[in-house]
């Protein structure tokens, strides 16, 4: 039975060897993993032009989708990145290294906080009327930026954000806030990344000290304040016989704010774990005690999870 919020599968991990977090370097070993998704019934592809230092699109533009979709993101990797001339030369490279994939959703990747929402929106607006992309998604904003978008869109009778992809889990749940309210408000679908919180919820680090034997490049600083509810959470959850990551994905299915138009970004760099991953998200509702133990790790992780918004530039 397909998972009851709908899975997409975050293709960073796919790219040249040595480029930041890719872990499939073959077309082959990419195609594997392409196919066993979709067999599971999932469609959409999620990318970003800076996966694999643009590799990861590269990727994708050689791989044969089963009739899937590609979202993918612009990347605000410096001032002015949002620029309507930088974002029309982006956009041509996203396209050129996508090859015969047209792109669903483009994303802002983070804040370009130099250049004026108006103008970007204006030039979206444009390359949407030129049939270049689908849909404008938004991507580590905060909510009052969203209301922004909408606003100024809604103002100029411009096509308006319609998806928002941002960190969620179990130990990161800041959106619920005030971020999920606002997308509710204007319409505008929630796709969750990290649903993992950057391989933390998969239990293999437990201290401060397994950060430094750890060879995930998926680690990031910015968990490292969740790292002291980690040992307690994992053993409680053991006691019912079922695992961290197990409890986070099916927390994420059925017991946070996310409704079936929202979406999940799911990681795999094996077969095996891809498996894993749907397996665990096509199961059922946790059991109250479970929840009681999520939401009190939550509760103790609040003051130390990172925002869900990026500073930008």
């Amino acid at each position: 039975m397909p998972s009851r919020v709908p899975l997409l599968y975050g293709s960073a991990a796919f790219g040249e060897p040595g480029k930041h977090v890719t872990r499939l370097h073959t077309i082959p070993a990419c195609q594997e993993v392409v196919d066993d998704f979709v067999k599971h019934g999932y469609t959409v592809f999620d990318c970003a032009r800076g996966y694999g230092l643009g590799t990861s699109e590269e990727y994708l533009g050689k791989l044969d989708l089963k009739g899937g979709r590609v979202d993918t993101k612009l990347s605000s990797h410096e001032p002015g990145a949002f620029a309507p001339d930088q974002l029309r030369a982006q956009l041509a490279e996203s396209l050129n290294a996508l090859g015969p994939h047209k792109i669903r959703v483009l994303y802002l990747h983070a804040p370009d906080r130099k250049t004026p929402i108006e103008d970007t929106l204006r030039e979206l607006n444009e390359m949407y009327k030129e049939g270049l992309f689908e849909e404008i998604g938004l991507s580590n904003y905060h909510s009052w930026e969203v209301a922004e978008f909408v606003w100024i869109a809604r103002k100029n009778g411009w096509k308006q954000p319609t998806v928002y992809e941002g960190v969620y889990n179990a130990l990161e749940r800041m959106i619920e806030t005030e971020l999920i309210s606002c997308l509710r408000k204007y319409g505008i679908r929630f796709y969750a990344y990290s649903p993992l919180a950057g391989g933390l919820l998969v239990g293999k680090i437990l201290s401060h000290a397994d950060v430094e034997n750890t060879d995930s490049p998926r680690w990031n600083p910015k968990y490292a304040g969740l790292i002291p509810h980690l040992k307690p959470l994992k053993e409680a959850l053991e006691k019912h016989n079922i695992q961290l990551s197990e409890a986070a994905h099916r927390w994420l299915q059925h017991h946070s704010a996310l409704t079936p138009e929202d979406g999940v970004i799911i990681g795999a760099s094996s077969i095996e774990q891809l498996e894993t991953n749907i397996k665990f998200c096509e199961e059922g509702p946790l059991p109250e005690d479970i929840l009681t133990i999520l939401d009190e790790a939550w509760k103790n992780a609040k003051s130390t999870a990172a925002h869900y918004a990026l500073p930008g530039y």
